[in-house]
């Protein structure tokens, strides 16, 4: 694997545990595991999730900033989600998904995305649910053990850390602004990813 193909260093990857997946894996997330570490752990391909936020982030710069909606339920993604937001224009739902937020015309907060990302396929089901009936796109970060069933496109990654959730959203939030021209092909975000943590 060579550093100067990575969107950032090995090391950051490394360093924010975007690899560290659970002890569970399924057939569906099986082509993006690396191996398997000796306590049973399965460890995602670093290279697989960089090309993938690359491959995202060029699909979603295409995309009206209001047409896309990112969602997260998990305490670890709302922070990280928030931020996302704040820099690229996209819609944001941190916290609790309300059901008939894609599908109940009459909920005061109803919204209708072209594209939807969620941090957890799990924690995030009724979102993916409700994507699913509207026809609408399904971006998913996927740790080993997530079912790719109602998934669109997946980004192999460690959805459970705090570190790597918030790497990937500044990632992706780095490269939609590189694809749109809003910031140099080479240019960086004002602010580093320990800022799209959540802090305690």
């Amino acid at each position: 694997m060579v550093n100067e193909e990575l969107l950032i260093d090995l090391d950051n990857y490394l360093a924010a545990g975007l690899h560290i997946g659970t002890q569970q894996k399924t057939s569906d997330m099986e082509k993006y595991i690396f191996r398997v570490r000796s306590d049973g752990l399965y460890v995602l391909d670093i290279q697989k999730t960089d090309e993938r936020i690359r491959q995202i982030a060029k699909l979603l710069a295409k995309y009206d900033p209001d047409d896309i909606l990112v969602v997260a339920t998990r305490q670890y993604g709302q922070a990280p989600v928030k931020k996302f937001g704040e820099l690229t224009g996209a819609k944001t739902i941190p916290g609790r998904f309300i059901p008939g937020t894609l599908t109940n015309p009459n909920y005061a907060k109803f919204i209708e995305p072209k594209i939807i990302v969620v941090t957890d396929p799990r924690s995030d089901a009724q979102a993916i649910l409700e994507s699913k009936q509207n026809g609408i796109p399904v971006i998913a970060l996927c740790d080993t053990e997530n079912l790719l069933s109602f998934v669109d496109i997946a980004v192999p990654v460690n959805n459970k850390g705090r570190k790597a959730i918030a790497l990937v959203y500044w990632l992706l939030a780095r490269q939609i602004l590189r694809e749109r021209g809003d910031i140099p092909e080479d240019g960086d975000l004002d602010i580093d990813a320990t800022e799209f943590e959540l802090k305690f």
